[in-house]
């Protein structure tokens, strides 16, 4: 089955920078589209970043100049570079990935950036 398996979360001080990682397994192409989501304490869960297969990117104007998010199709893995982290991007930080008609997440990986 599809598995998405997130990793690189962390502990931080503001200011300071994680790369995330979600590597997908269970199947045979890269995922058409892959993104990341965060959910914080008490709050819904936000889209941060996707990306397609071409490439083609998209923000959450909150992240825009300190985030980016990238792939590599053969390794179906997606990351995200974050930079600049603020204590607000505190929050457990979902991949996700359009396969076929369905849409597969993983298990979250944990961000906490002190001040």
């Amino acid at each position: 089955q599809v598995q998405l398996v997130e990793s690189g979360g962390g502990l931080v001080q503001a200011g300071g920078s994680l790369r995330l990682s979600c590597a997908a397994s269970g199947i045979i192409f890269s995922p058409n589209r892959m993104g990341w989501y965060r959910q914080a304490p008490g709050k819904q869960r936000e889209l941060v970043a996707v990306i397609t297969y071409g490439g083609s990117t998209n923000y959450a104007d909150f992240v825009k100049g300190r985030f980016t998010i990238s792939r590599d199709n053969a390794k179906k893995t997606a990351y995200l570079q974050m930079n600049s982290l603020k204590p607000e991007d505190t929050a457990v930080y979902y991949c996700s990935a359009h396969i076929g008609r369905d849409d597969y997440w993983g298990q979250g990986t944990q961000v906490t950036v002190s001040s």
